[in-house]
């Protein structure tokens, strides 16, 4: 039952990280907090428990719940931000992967920093699919300056979290 609940629980953090969106002029896709959670929801859960919290996020908007950065249903994903929230699941098992054997900085460090450029990659790639490709200095580098204190943000509180959590749900 604590599985579940934790697993719930990554997944209401990362709706709430999609609500506090920032549009930015000229790019189809807001700046969110979304990445936090799921992140943090791999190095705290660990890779498939992380993966399970994202996948039960990506159900609920599917289900038409307004956990999406701008609503929900399951034509949301055909839209703009589908490749990035496509890969929130792959994301946080990279994330949970790199802190399998290690919950030193430096791996949960390395382990967020390689689900982030998973999340960038499956997202430019699906608007370039879209039609809507852009070069990286526009679909990226808008997202780089707030991608950094999420990083940071991610270890810190995983750094405090993971231990903890993961003996509680042994």
């Amino acid at each position: 039952m604590a599985r579940i609940l934790a697993v719930l629980l990554f997944a209401a953090l990362t709706a709430g990280g999609a609500r506090l969106a920032v549009p930015l002029p000229g790019i189809a896709v807001p700046f969110t907090l979304q990445v936090f959670g799921v992140l943090l929801a791999g190095i705290c859960l660990g890779p498939r428990l992380g993966a399970y919290s994202q996948l039960a996020y990506l159900a609920a908007g599917m289900a038409g719940l307004p956990v999406f950065a701008a609503g929900g249903g399951a034509a949301y994903l055909l839209g703009p931000t589908g490749g990035y929230l496509l890969a929130f699941p792959v994301a946080a098992a990279i994330a949970g992967a790199a802190t399998v054997r290690s919950s030193r900085a430096a791996a949960m460090t390395a382990g967020a920093l390689l689900g982030l450029a998973f999340i960038h990659l499956a997202g430019l790639s699906w608007l370039y699919v879209l039609g809507m490709g852009m070069p990286a200095a526009s679909g990226l580098m808008p997202f780089l300056p707030g991608d950094v204190l999420k990083l940071a943000l991610v270890v810190l509180v995983g750094s405090r979290l993971r231990g903890p959590l993961r003996r509680a749900l042994r």
